[in-house]
């Protein structure tokens, strides 16, 4: 079971990207009570989830491509590791690629407590790296332009950055 539920400390003073967790972690905490049920209900609640984290780490994405992130950074790496597992653990619930054609719920289950550690050290690090990026860049995160000047970021000639956005990563 994941003891994660929305706080301050996960809150990052970027309104969209703090409305998007607290929303991934409402979702993780309904898949949580959903492990005690029957698994149709487990396995709607993890769609949900998914189909969630899909957009949250598009949403991510688009605004690292937009700021000068490298294509290939390891925040956007770490996003596309996590939906695989996410999307494997929906294939084996449903006997999808499992051993037998037999479904497997047990790595599904384990996930829900797994990306309850995960979060908070990937939102902690990772995206309020972003988002203290796209604030000192002045990046609207609605209109993809910068505040200051209205136009988008001015990144011509500038290192992209490969690493995740904070002063540890490089």
């Amino acid at each position: 079971m994941t003891t994660l539920t929305w706080s301050a400390e996960l809150t990052l003073a970027h309104p969209q990207m703090d409305a998007t967790h607290e929303e991934f972690v409402a979702l993780l905490a309904a898949a949580d009570s959903a492990l005690a049920g029957p698994e149709p209900t487990l396995l709607a609640a993890w769609d949900g989830l998914v189909a969630h984290t899909v957009a949250h780490f598009a949403q991510e994405d688009r605004w690292m491509a937009a700021t000068g992130f490298a294509p290939d950074n390891c925040h956007a790496f770490q996003h596309q590791a996590v939906l695989q597992v996410m999307q494997e653990c929906a294939r084996r619930a449903r006997g999808i690629g499992a051993e037998g054609g037999l479904p497997d719920v047990e790595p599904l289950k384990l996930a829900v407590g797994e990306l309850g550690v995960w979060f908070p050290q990937h939102a902690q690090m990772m995206d309020a790296a972003l988002a203290e990026h796209m604030a000192g860049l002045g990046f609207d995160a609605e209109t993809g332009l910068c505040r200051d000047t209205g136009r988008e970021p001015a990144l011509a000639g500038a290192q992209a950055l490969a690493g995740c956005g904070s002063g540890s990563c490089g």
